[in-house]
């Protein structure tokens, strides 16, 4: 079984900063692609970053040049470095673990509690 936990959300204000970290049990942690994903009131969840198992990134658009998503695989911990903070980037942030074993078709998909994160003046 996999189990993300995460941490890090806050109030900020417009132009701040915020490290969101997620913490996974498990084994497979290093063999997974990990992600970001957000959600608004009222608006469907949306990705934010990806991070596959050989450290390979990428952004939405919105995002791009102000967050930044890393991983350590020794603490099983992924990152997201949010910088330059907008209103708009008001949501619920999710962390994402995604593993399959093509050998066996066993597909692994677990999704962390949230952490809220309000930038507000």
């Amino acid at each position: 079984q996999v189990q993300l936990v995460e941490s890090g959300g806050g109030l900020v204000q417009p132009g701040g900063s915020l490290r969101l970290s997620c913490a996974a049990s498990g084994s497979i942690f290093s063999s997974a692609t990990m992600a970001w994903y957000r959600q608004a009131p009222e608006k469907q969840r949306e990705l934010v970053a990806t991070i596959t198992s050989g450290g390979s990134t990428d952004y939405r658009d919105s995002v791009k040049g102000r967050f930044t998503i890393s991983r350590d695989n020794a603490k099983n911990t992924v990152y997201l470095q949010m910088n330059s903070l907008k209103p708009e980037d008001t949501a619920v942030y999710y962390c994402n673990l995604d593993y399959s074993n093509r050998l066996t078709g066993r597909r692994y998909n677990t999704w962390g509690q949230g952490t809220q994160v309000t930038v507000s003046s």
